[in-house]
């Protein structure tokens, strides 16, 4: 089985964020970078599936040199080699064009990627990736188990969760609980330093987004505590205050 795995080149959660030039590029001093955590259950899924069924794993991501250590750490964890798109990742529709054209060239079995990156949340590359291809595109998976060419897949919907089956090849934006995080062992990371990394130009440099600006989301007010007793004053507040009434 032949698997690519997209993944994302993200600022940990515990950093802090700030932006420079009058809030119109984000600050990158100090900030820890680390592979999405979305994007590791997609790839930890993969190297269970190679380890059981056979075949390699590419892992891709679209971004600038300094990329390159997180794309390091996704071939300690297991995969075989990786492309690098030596591309700023503008916005989800330049991703996806860059990621559908290595995949149409690759020819995978299987297109695995997170459901969505955690730093714009956007949740959309998949989905794009999928039409640009023709193929499926399901999201979030959950549940991922081949069975010959075809995949039994659990996903979650609203209010629930939705069983299908489809047929190889398709894209998969993955999420907890389909894997276990993987941390690579020291045998990983030696062997990383010698697996092949492709550097490619993008196929286009048009995006169709720009920054106008960042902004801080507001600072959370203080809580007020109410007696349980007073409900007429909790409802005045949750009515007139939080306007959520």
């Amino acid at each position: 089985m032949k698997i690519l795995v997209c993944i994302t080149h993200v600022p940990d959660t515990t950093s802090k964020i700030s932006f420079t030039d009058n809030n119109t590029k984000f600050d990158k001093t100090g900030v820890q970078y680390i592979i999405g955590p979305y994007d590791d259950y997609a790839l930890a899924r993969a190297v269970e599936l190679k380890e059981s069924l056979g075949g390699s794993i590419t892992v891709l991501n679209v971004g600038e040199a300094e990329t390159e250590p997180t794309l390091r750490k996704a071939l300690a964890i297991g995969a075989d080699d990786a492309v690098r798109i030596n591309a700023f990742p503008t916005d989800a529709l330049f991703v996806a064009k860059q990621i559908a054209h290595v995949a149409k060239d690759g020819s995978y079995d299987l297109i695995l990627m997170g459901r969505e990156s955690i730093d714009f949340n956007g949740g959309q590359v998949h989905s794009m990736v999928g039409e640009l291809m023709g193929l499926p595109s399901v999201s979030p998976v959950m549940v991922l188990d081949i069975d010959g060419n075809t995949a039994k897949i659990q996903r979650e919907i609203e209010g629930g969760k939705e069983h299908m089956e489809l047929e190889l090849p398709f894209v998969a934006g993955c999420q907890e609980p389909i894997a276990e995080w993987k941390i690579p062992n020291m045998r990983g990371i030696m062997s990383a330093r010698s697996k092949p990394m492709n550097v490619m130009d993008p196929v286009s440099d048009e995006t169709g987004t720009s920054v106008e600006v960042y902004e801080m989301p507001p600072e959370k007010g203080a809580v007020k505590l109410i007696d349980p007793d007073n409900l007429d004053e909790l409802v005045d507040l949750l009515k007139n205050e939080a306007k959520v009434l």
